[in-house]
């Protein structure tokens, strides 16, 4: 299956070495990378579905000084449709004047939901047709942009309709906040001062987190698995929701 990293942040944050450590990992999950920054209310969103360790457009992205403070990033291992660029994570939908992202890690059977002209998958995932529609039911529930906490209690309704279709760990945001759910395996870190040097999981790169913070940052990260050695990586527990804002946990 695939592999998600999001990250939350209070300001916005140079988000490239998490990236690299999600990157040397698509030597399996060789189908297709991409990601996606916000800035403000603006997004800058980059797929391909060459691998992230040979795609000339992730090499790009691993040098382009891009901050952000909500990003979302996935590579692929293809379950369903074929390898190709509208079948690649993060998928973008706007509503209620917002851009909206999505990606999404597992397997869905079964699932085949009615969907109507707003909202349809370009691609054959299981997971576009998720997001559709779950943004179908979002905009069905509220008239308008509604708070944060109305979106988590209704995100919280429906969620549990996806899950009964089998893996279901996903990633959401529309640059307000940070949504985790997952069914399976998700982890997140929550980086705060003091900050010091981290080291990637899977390759031996170390960058000193002082050198680039400031005491009034607060940083969220999830992933798939965790990406960095010797930090406090917890497991979100299946079913639930995490919700991040301002580089820190709501619930």
């Amino acid at each position: 299956m695939c592999q998600l990293m999001g990250m939350n942040a209070r300001r916005p944050t140079d988000v490239m070495f998490s990236f690299a450590g999600l990157a040397t990992r698509a030597h399996e999950h060789k189908d297709g990378f991409g990601i996606a920054f916000f800035e403000g209310r603006g997004l800058r969103h980059f797929v391909d579905h060459h691998s992230a360790r040979v795609s000339p457009l992730a090499e790009l992205v691993k040098r382009y000084p891009i901050q952000s403070d909500v990003v979302i990033a996935h590579i692929r291992k293809a379950t369903q449709g074929v390898v190709s660029l509208e079948n690649t994570h993060p998928f973008v939908r706007e509503l209620w004047g917002r851009y909206w992202v999505f990606a999404h890690n597992g397997d869905l059977k079964g699932f085949a939901p009615r969907l109507h002209a707003a909202f349809k998958p370009v691609g054959q995932t299981d997971s576009e047709q998720a997001f559709c529609w779950l943004m179908q039911e979002l905009a069905k529930a509220h008239a308008d942009m509604p708070a944060i906490d109305e979106l988590n209690h209704t995100l919280r309704e429906l969620l549990p309709r996806l899950n009964q279709h089998g893996t279901f760990n996903m990633l959401l945001s529309n640059g307000q906040a940070l949504w985790a759910h997952g069914s399976t395996k998700l982890h997140y870190l929550l980086r705060q001062p003091p900050f010091g040097p981290v080291t990637l999981q899977d390759e031996d790169l170390t960058i000193d987190l002082a050198a680039k913070t400031t005491e009034q940052d607060r940083i969220a990260i999830v992933a798939t698995e965790p990406l960095t050695r010797g930090e406090a990586w917890m497991p979100i527990e299946p079913g639930t929701l995490k919700v991040f804002v301002g580089g820190e946990a709501l619930c």
